[in-house]
């Protein structure tokens, strides 16, 4: 027997010195879901296991939730009994698998379908494919994960590793199939707070999502037979050691860093974020234009608190001017005057790039591009930065020459829907500041930042939520740039149109936030930087070595298992 055998099998024996027992409810639990619920009630409470899930995500941030709906997930696998050979076999589980990412999904994005009613004329036909149907695609992440499982389903602790590993892997692929949409992954489920994001500077996003199904799940081994319950009291007691080392490891490190009041410097730069409230169905009404541009230019001159320093950057929302730039010379005229000398405004707009005559088609569109701009006090753009990854349907179509010709459009409409620019690249507001630019869903993406080492000093994440109403989806979003701050060991500037604006430290901590609809603005220096576990953000390296230490444990579970029981 390999070495690592013989250390698990200690372990083993260890743990079983401690005389747990369970209490006779939990046995006629069991025996009552596996053999009474069938049919359109086993599915029912599948897809209630799922919804429940979500409970453990922005706004609720209940963590206990999670310890329902991931053991009642193992559970409800295990009574996947069939007579059926081959792959036939795999359907139940295939079935268990989408029934729980469908309630998953449906229950963490319904608010999706929000956006278009924004425009109900044209896209309320489409809310089924919103509400369910974007449910019902991502939740085959989740079925072909369940089928994987059920292949190399073992007994007791053996299935809640097999399921972590195999979720993990899937939802790494949820980040870059089909350009990716790892909205909710499920390492958020363990972070509802700074003290729980810490460690996702040891395991990356794609490592957290592994461990929070190992530390949710461990509790399905308190039901079950001798064979389901193996390893019970070292899954439970290494759950808990889990749970204990992360809560540990945010407690240790936020000790360690500077408190909120003394860790900016004096000398940093004063940060203003513009957070104008302005309704979705307002923002390119042409009778409202003028005053919603003044709107921003209003906030921004406001004079600071008594005896704090003017801003040196005031940065506005997504789209929050509504002229298209660099041709609208008066807008940038007229924030030119609004500054003050040496001030610079990072707005959200629209870009245009003219395009040379086609030989074949004459004059073109101009290409347009979801953009951040840089403007000085002489009214000037001192630099740009695009927006890199595009929301699909949202602000363009795939498939673009089928979809139109069905009469299909995207909801963001600009001629020939917006354009992806070729790469991010950092944006420079002055020798002391530089930016990584995330526009509005970019901040979903951990492996797209890249490490900017001491390139980059903060990151800026300019959106509009006021697509999605009060709705969980800007408490998600916001949680989800929250992360990305302290991954990347770098502070978070937040302007969103009608909330959540924050500034957050590189430890995920907010040192001033204006909530959901509210009107005004926040100032606040610049927090710095700091340098993660390992020097630089965690990402795939660290997802892949979860993966394979958890292998690696199952193996020699395995063979203890294969020792006792033959």
């Amino acid at each position: 027997m390999p070495f690592w055998a013989h250390k698990t099998r200690s372990t083993l024996y260890i743990c079983s010195l401690f005389p747990i027992e369970r209490p006779n409810i939990v046995s006629s639990f069991y025996q009552r879901l596996t053999e009474t619920i069938t049919g359109w009630r086993k599915a029912l409470l599948t897809v209630f296991a799922g919804a429940v899930v979500t409970l453990t995500l922005p706004p609720f941030d209940l963590l206990p939730a999670g310890f329902i709906g991931f053991p009642l997930l193992v559970l409800l696998i295990d009574s996947d009994t069939s007579l059926a050979t081959g792959w036939r076999r795999l359907l139940p589980a295939f079935r268990t698998g989408w029934l729980f990412g469908f309630g998953y999904f449906l229950a963490g994005l319904w608010w999706i379908g929000m956006a278009l009613l924004v425009d109900a004329e044209n896209f309320a036909w489409a809310l089924p494919l919103a509400i369910l149907g974007l449910p019902a695609f991502l939740a085959l992440f989740f079925a072909f994960a369940v089928a994987l499982a059920r292949v190399f389903w073992g007994a007791g602790i053996i299935r809640i590793l097999v399921l972590a590993m195999v979720l993990g892997i899937t939802e790494w692929f949820r980040s870059f199939i089909l350009t990716g949409f790892p909205w909710n992954a499920l390492g958020y489920t363990l972070m509802p707070s700074p003290l729980f994001m810490q460690s996702v500077t040891i395991t990356g996003l794609y490592g957290m999502n592994i461990l929070a199904v190992v530390i949710f799940a461990m509790p399905a081994l308190l039901f079950g037979n001798d064979e389901q319950r193996f390893g019970w009291r070292t899954g439970i007691i290494a759950a808990l050691a889990l749970l204990s080392a992360h809560a540990g490891y945010g407690t240790w490190r936020l000790h360690q860093a500077p408190s909120l009041q003394d860790q900016a410097a004096k000398d940093a730069p004063v940060i203003r974020l513009v957070q104008a409230s302005i309704a979705q169905d307002a923002k390119w009404d042409d009778q409202l234009r003028r005053a919603i541009f003044d709107k921003h230019l209003e906030i921004s001159t406001r004079p600071p608190a008594s005896g704090q320093p003017l801003p040196d950057v005031i940065i506005w929302p997504e789209t929050s001017v509504p002229y298209v730039l660099p041709q609208a010379e008066a807008a940038l005229k007229a924030v030119g005057q609004a500054l003050q000398q040496n001030q610079t405004i990072l707005a959200g707009a629209v870009r245009a790039q003219e395009r040379l005559p086609d030989s074949q088609n004459g004059d073109q569109e101009p290409l347009y591009y979801n953009s951040i701009f840089a403007i000085n006090a002489s009214g000037q753009v001192e630099a740009t930065a695009d927006k890199v990854h595009l929301v699909p349907f949202g602000e363009y179509l795939p498939l673009e020459g089928l979809l139109r010709s069905l009469g299909m459009q995207e909801v963001v409409e600009m001629p020939g829907g917006f354009t992806a620019a070729p790469a991010r690249h950092s944006l420079t507001v002055s020798p002391h500041m530089t930016l990584l630019p995330l526009i509005c869903y970019e901040a979903i993406f951990p492996s797209e930042l890249g490490y900017q080492g001491k390139s980059v000093d903060a990151i800026i994440n300019i959106t509009n939520d006021a697509w999605y109403g009060n709705t969980p989806g800007p408490y998600q979003h916001f949680r989800q740039a929250q992360v990305r701050a302290v991954e990347q060991g770098l502070p978070l500037l937040r302007a969103a149109n009608n909330g959540i604006s924050a500034i957050t430290d590189s430890y995920g901590r907010i040192t001033g936030q204006m909530k959901l609809n509210e009107i005004g603005y926040i100032d606040g220096r610049l927090p710095p930087k700091t340098t993660g576990f390992w020097g630089k953000p965690a990402g795939e390296m660290q997802f892949f070595g979860i993966l394979f230490i958890l292998l690696v444990i199952s193996c020699g579970l395995h063979a203890i298992r294969t020792e006792r029981f033959g």
